[in-house]
Parts: C-alpha cells; sequence; structure tokens
C-alpha cells in the first residue's frame, strides 16, 4: 500500500475511526485505517463491555438530533452484521431537582420533546429499591436509553469496512503526516501512503498527531484523565439489578460528584466515577487499580447502593480525553483543508460514534454536515493554546 493513493485515510480505529471507516467503505471509497493496537483493544477509550445511550442529554441539548442519528446509524450496524449491540433498558438520571444532571436531563428532554417521567425521591425509592435517594431530590427516567457493547461495536464496524474493501493496519501508529497539494500523506514505521483525505481520530493521541506529528504543530489544551471501572456482585435482591428492572443510571451523589452504572447482565453491576481520576499520559497510563480506589468506591456504595456492595469481581481502566469546556472536536484541520479531525469526545462520546461517522464520510465526500458542528470547533475559545 505504501506510495499507492487511495481517497481516505483514517488514523485510530477506536469508537469513531471504526465508524468512519466503515461508513466510508460503504460509500465506495478507497479507505485505509490504521491504529497503534490491534482494535478492538482495551488501550484507550472505547472497552469495558458497556457503553450508556440516552436522549435526554444533561450535557447540551445541541447532541440531541445527533444521538437521534445514533440510534438509527446502530439498528442499521446491527441489521447489516447481525451482532446484537444495543439493549434497551430505560435510563435515570437522579440528583437534586437544580443539580448539573437532572436540570441539564429535564431541559434537553423539554426542549426536544422527549419522552420522559419525572420522579420524587419517593417514586425513585419505589420503583428502583436499590437506590437510595435524599428526600427532595428527582429523577429523570427516559424509555429510549440503554447500553452499547463498545467492543461489539468496533469490531462490527471494521468488519463491515474490511467487507466492503477498505484495509484495516493494526498495530502501525501513523507517526506523522504532512499536506502536498490535492494529497495528504501519512508516514507509518512500514512507509508512507498518500490519500485524497485524512481524519485523525486518535482518541488521547490526538495531540501528539496535531503537534509533533504534523507539518504546523497546533497545540491544544486536552488532558487525559485515568478513570477506574468496576463490576460487583450484588450484594443484596438480584432480582433488583436485572436489565429488566434497572436501567442505566446516573447519579449527582454530591456536589461535582456523578457516578453512573449499569444492570447486571451476567459480569456484574458496573458502577464508575465519571470525570473522576488523575491526570495521565497517554503511554504511562496506570493499569493497576489499588486498594485506595477500591475502598473509595465502596464507601460510596455502601452510602448510596449497599445492595450493589457485594464481591468485587472485576475492574478496569480507561481514559478520557478532555476538552476545557468538555464538548468534542469535529472540524476541519485550520492549516491542512483535506484533513478533518475527529477527537477528543472528554468522556461521553461512544453512543455517538455511529452518527460520527456518518458525519465524517460527509465531511470527506462533500466538506458539510446536516449536523450543527459550531460547539466542537478547533477554534473555539479555550481550546487552543
Amino acid at each position: 500500500m505504501a506510495g499507492h493513493r487511495v481517497d481516505v485515510i483514517v488514523a485510530g480505529l477506536g469508537a469513531m475511526g471504526s465508524q468512519a471507516l466503515a461508513e466510508c467503505a460503504r460509500r465506495g471509497l478507497r479507505a485505509v485505517g490504521f491504529d497503534r493496537f490491534s482494535p478492538p483493544h482495551d488501550q484507550g477509550s472505547s472497552h469495558g463491555l458497556s457503553r450508556i445511550i440516552r436522549e435526554a442529554y444533561f450535557e447540551d441539548p445541541v447532541y440531541v438530533p445527533l444521538v437521534h442519528r445514533a440510534f438509527e446509524r446502530w439498528a442499521a450496524l446491527e441489521a447489516e452484521t447481525g451482532a446484537v449491540l444495543y439493549r434497551r433498558t430505560g435510563g435515570l438520571c437522579y440528583g437534586p431537582p437544580d443539580g448539573t444532571l437532572v436540570a441539564g436531563a429535564r431541559r434537553s428532554a423539554e426542549l426536544h420533546g422527549l419522552p420522559y417521567e419525572r420522579l420524587d425521591a419517593a417514586a425513585i425509592r419505589a420503583r428502583f429499591p436499590a437506590f437510595r435517594v435524599r428526600d427532595g431530590w428527582e429523577g429523570v427516567l427516559e424509555p429510549r436509553a440503554g447500553m452499547l457493547a463498545p467492543e461489539a461495536c468496533i469490531a462490527a464496524a471494521l468488519a463491515v469496512a474490511e467487507r466492503r474493501g477498505a484495509v484495516v493496519r493494526r498495530d502501525e501508529p501513523v507517526l506523522r503526516w504532512w499536506q502536498e497539494g490535492e494529497s495528504v500523506v501519512v508516514e507509518t514505521a512500514a512507509g508512507r501512503t498518500a490519500a485524497a483525505h485524512l481524519v485523525i481520530s486518535a482518541g488521547m493521541w490526538v495531540r501528539s498527531l496535531l503537534e509533533e506529528g504534523a507539518p504546523t504543530p497546533m497545540p491544544l489544551a486536552l488532558t487525559v484523565q485515568r478513570n477506574v471501572l468496576y463490576w460487583w456482585e450484588p450484594a443484596g435482591e438480584p432480582g433488583w439489578f436485572a436489565p429488566d428492572r434497572c436501567p442505566v443510571f446516573l447519579g449527582e451523589i454530591a456536589p461535582d460528584l456523578i457516578w453512573y452504572g449499569f444492570p447486571d447482565t451476567g459480569d456484574g453491576v458496573k458502577v464508575a466515577l465519571h470525570h473522576f481520576g488523575p491526570p495521565t499520559a497517554p503511554d504511562a497510563v496506570d493499569r493497576v487499580v489499588q486498594p485506595g480506589e477500591v475502598a473509595h468506591l465502596r464507601a460510596l456504595l455502601a452510602e448510596w447502593m449497599p445492595e450493589v456492595n457485594g464481591r468485587l469481581r472485576a475492574t478496569g481502566v480507561c481514559t478520557y480525553t478532555n476538552a476545557p469546556d468538555e464538548h468534542f472536536i469535529i472540524d476541519r484541520h485550520p492549516d491542512a483543508d483535506r484533513v478533518f479531525v475527529a477527537s477528543p469526545c472528554s468522556g461521553h462520546g461512544f453512543k455517538f460514534a455511529s452518527a460520527i461517522g456518518e458525519v465524517l464520510a460527509d465531511l470527506v465526500e462533500t466538506g458539510t454536515s446536516r449536523f450543527d458542528l459550531g460547539p466542537f470547533a478547533l477554534g473555539r475559545a479555550g481550546l487552543r493554546l
């Protein structure tokens, strides 16, 4: 492939890159994807057996049209491959009614006319007895929310891409890139490949490709955060945590502290803290979960979900790559008009990947998107150093 010009190169084949490669291949584009590992893998942000997909988006209503399209595209990927990628469980956001989580979810639901139930504390306790909530707290229960299987989603997308003619180059990181007229050239340890367009979707390695690996360095104010995932064997009534009785959930259990979790589908009840963990470097992530981290989560479970606080079955480590405003990056490179950047996702991006893959294919083909990408621009305030 070295020296051969193709239509598009995708650098990074995690959540966004795998979907972009599949969508480009569906459209008949000659596509090549590179990844520094062999996706799906557990070295980035797109693993851990489950990811939440939800519509009443507390972060910002601008995401709601994008997640609507994502639901459609996940269903299409299931139909195309026969893989089971999404499981509907309903979703509960709970906490103080004027907090970030509940007020934000309610705002998105009302602005976009989404179906939801507004639950008071007594109703939450009655419907979901595993949750301890304070008097005065509220919940937003949305019916369409559920779980995605990240490793299966990536594997399905890459299978589609390869079946439709794309080339997947595993264990071959892109080292640097540059634009030459109407071509973009990428260099790996195996050689150079030229294409009409390049999509950079490298997750926590995006800074290295936009700074050290770029012809004109573009420093960005991005941080990488280490986050721990926990799977617990329920200590209480196990039926409370079955997928038909327990929704995926997010709880604002203290000021500036949100946790999230999933029902038990056979691996235990998964619980983790959102945007909680130390900064790290992409190539120096500590994969060992310390006893003190487990003890901290156990203390929170004892207070807020004691029926979950049984035997610890497993742990994992993933990373968030965060922009200062916690929005995504989806934009054309300002100094290279044939290069598009599609990461990081600030710890809440996986659910959108199927739609973002389509957005990136549109950008490659036409340079435009039907979605409002303004909040995700590279030139927005606070992002550039």
